[in-house]
């Protein structure tokens, strides 16, 4: 696996296509992951995932080396995905009338991957982050889920690694008395 910083010098040389496939493969799923955590929705996270990408690549000449590449593009999905959420929104106000008669074969259409995203373990895991509050489930995901260091969700999330570890240990301790055989799960 290349380097972030091979994989900057070639998005900005005539390399860029191979580094822009290279960036993609390296990165996706942890970007991915975030959007789909923020957005809830498969369909939702692969339009947020290629939306990041698009703009990382586009704007990888502004990327001034401060943080890790990672960090500066978990900004970027969170920017997306605070946009989408609030474009859904305002969609929710507005009643679209011609699609209420939509052909049940379009909206219904088959899709092998939901029905992989859609298990009985994704859903209770989720049940189980949706019970944290959003600091601790966001820093007990980012540490043990994509097992990034402290020093690394410090930079993303613009909070003190004191601050971080604490919410992580509350996440862990509301988490152990929610799987507790008595627990409600």
């Amino acid at each position: 696996m290349q380097s972030d910083q091979d994989i900057i010098n070639g998005l900005l040389s005539d390399t860029r296509d191979y580094a822009a496939n290279i960036f993609v493969r390296k990165y996706q799923r942890f970007v991915f992951s975030v959007a789909q955590r923020y957005l809830i929705s498969y369909e939702d996270a692969c339009d947020a995932s290629q939306e990041v990408f698009i703009k990382a690549i586009r704007n990888i000449g502004n990327f001034r080396g401060e943080c890790s590449l990672q960090t500066w593009l978990y900004r970027i999905v969170i920017n997306v995905c605070h946009s989408m959420n609030k474009k859904k929104k305002l969609r929710s106000f507005i009643t679209f009338n011609s699609f209420d008669t939509m052909p049940e074969s379009i909206t219904d259409e088959y899709n092998p991957e939901n029905t992989t995203i859609d298990t009985e373990f994704q859903q209770k895991f989720d049940h189980l982050m949706n019970q944290l509050p959003e600091k601790q489930r966001e820093t007990f995901i980012l540490r043990y889920i994509d097992e990034l260091s402290y020093e690394e969700i410090s930079q993303m999330l613009g909070t003190s690694i004191g601050g971080l570890k604490a919410n992580y240990f509350q996440a862990v301790k509301k988490l152990a008395l929610i799987l507790k055989p008595d627990g409600n799960i």
